[in-house]
């Protein structure tokens, strides 16, 4: 059979699901044809590929390439500031309530053109394309009116002009209240009548988010939100539970939501009926690191309902201004006791599953894309315990 190219030599990690662990072949074989796999398996069992280019992984590891499903990549302006303010002892509340957070975003993303939005998010991406990122997920919400909600989502899409990455962009209208409107209720008809319908008209998202928190919306207004989403064919995704327990998990999963993200103060119950839905938890544990929080998510809850776990960045300008996904998978280790494999599937299969993208990426199978990460290291677990060391050896995306 006659193939664009053939990696062999190669220790892979499929990550299949109905393989054990992390389905590890010692002597394997990827072929790929029009940026698409069409064998990963064991050397020894592969067909007599003929390909234009024969690449020998030297015995090197070789995974999916990596996916951050959840980031807030394209902003403007920073917020160093306010880390020195939570450094003084303000809590993430009281900064916001001072007009601090989301607010201060707000304020410098609605200032910047989008060549400047696309500019400023380069390094950013940049900083995760070389650790091996092939898919990520950015969310707007730092527009809180139409005009530059359309330009951030339309930032984000340009990045896969500039760079070869695949970007899935997320409508996150009901992040915060925008500081000319006092009205939550009045923002989120805003946000149902005016801003959505734009949003899938033009096709600038593949789904739509919110923030269910006291400081945010409730889950009556997040409910609002995802009918109308339900009523313009987008999937919906939920901030939940991250600094109080107002039920999030339960909602997002009443509305089959691709993910919950955060979770830390999610309960038994939340856990059972995301696991019902068939709803991904997204850890992030960046947002636990900077804020200081103390509750971790209730991560044996989930294991113990079966509910699949995804680790991501939260890369933002406040609570979470980390770029390292490696880095990500440390804390989580670290800080949640997520085991190496949990990890790993955490940011290639699990991480696809959250984007309702497992049909296409996320693990070493034949008819997906062909979007692999090459590895200088011995095992696996060296992906997940080092820190500030990235032994990316090389970065595939559809076969190039």
């Amino acid at each position: 059979m006659r193939v664009n190219r053939v990696w062999h030599n190669a220790r892979l990690a499929t990550l299949r699901a109905d393989a054990p662990g992390l389905g590890a072949i010692d002597d394997g074989l990827v072929a790929e044809s029009e940026g698409r796999i069409v064998y990963a398996g064991p050397a020894a069992e592969a067909s007599a590929f003929e390909a234009v280019d024969r690449v020998d992984c030297e015995g090197r590891w070789v995974t999916p390439g990596l996916i951050d499903c959840h980031t807030h990549l394209v902003f403007a302006g920073d917020r160093a500031h306010e880390f020195e303010l939570r450094l003084g002892g303000a809590s993430y509340e009281e900064v916001a309530r001072a007009g601090g957070g989301i607010v201060s975003t707000v304020k410098a993303t609605r200032a910047a053109s989008e060549d400047a939005l696309v500019a400023s998010a380069l390094p950013r991406l940049d900083a995760l394309i070389a650790e091996g990122v092939t898919t990520i997920e950015i969310k707007s919400g730092y527009g809180l009116e139409l005009a530059t909600e359309q330009r951030q989502l339309r930032a984000a899409k340009r990045l896969e002009k500039e760079r070869r990455i695949d970007v899935r962009a997320t409508f996150l209208g009901a992040h915060a209240m925008p500081p000319e409107i006092a009205d939550k209720d009045g923002y989120i008809d805003l946000v149902c009548r005016e801003m959505l319908p734009v949003v899938a008209r033009e096709r600038l998202a593949e789904a739509v988010d919110a923030f269910c928190e006291g400081i945010a919306f409730s889950p009556e207004q997040v409910s609002r939100v995802f009918e109308a989403a339900r009523r313009h064919g987008l999937p919906v995704k939920l901030h939940a539970d991250q600094l109080s327990n107002l039920g999030g998990a339960a909602l997002a999963a009443r509305f089959s939501a691709l993910s919950a993200d955060h979770l830390e103060y999610t309960d038994e119950g939340g856990a059972a009926a995301m696991a019902k839905a068939g709803t991904v938890a997204v850890l992030l544990p960046g947002a636990y690191y900077f804020i200081r929080e103390t509750k971790i998510p209730p991560v044996e809850a989930l294991r113990r309902h079966k509910v699949p776990i995804a680790v991501a960045t939260d890369c933002n300008p406040g609570t979470s201004p980390l770029t390292s996904l490696l880095t990500a998978m440390n804390m989580a280790a670290t800080l949640f006791r997520l085991t190496v494999d949990e990890n790993i599937a955490g940011v290639t299969r699990e991480a696809a599953r959250a984007l309702g993208r497992l049909d296409e990426i996320g693990t070493l199978e034949a008819g997906k894309f062909c979007d692999l990460a090459i590895w200088d290291i011995e095992r696996p677990a060296e992906l997940v315990y080092r820190l500030g060391f990235n032994p990316l050896h090389a970065r595939i995306w559809r076969g190039v």
